[in-house]
């Protein structure tokens, strides 16, 4: 894992897939995607472009009111880190994110 911020609870939601899912990264140039056409399906695998690392798969099927699309991420490619500890953890570029007046 090379640590680089990918996604945000904030556009966390429930796929009911089993695996969390998101509809858009922190930012866009943090994922990688690549054609996937194995297990007899096509699909969009999304690589961390930093330590080429499996993350999951991106499909067109999320939420349309927030841009239609999903991602959906192995959960052992994810980090928590609560809102209080992004400075500490070296995140301080993200607290606006949470911020009221920013959603």
């Amino acid at each position: 894992m090379s640590g680089e911020p990918l996604f945000t609870s904030l556009d966390k939601f429930d796929s009911s897939c089993g695996w969390p899912s998101f509809s858009e990264p922190v930012e866009s140039d943090t994922l990688g995607e690549h054609l996937d056409n194995s297990g007899g399906m096509s699909r969009i695998e999304v690589r961390s472009p930093y330590a080429d690392s499996h993350l999951g798969h991106v499909f067109n099927d999320g939420p349309e009111e927030r841009g239609g699309l999903r991602y959906c991420i192995n959960s052992a490619a994810l980090r928590f880190v609560p809102v209080d500890e992004l400075e500490d953890e070296g995140y301080a570029e993200y607290t606006h994110l949470f911020e009221e007046e920013d959603r």
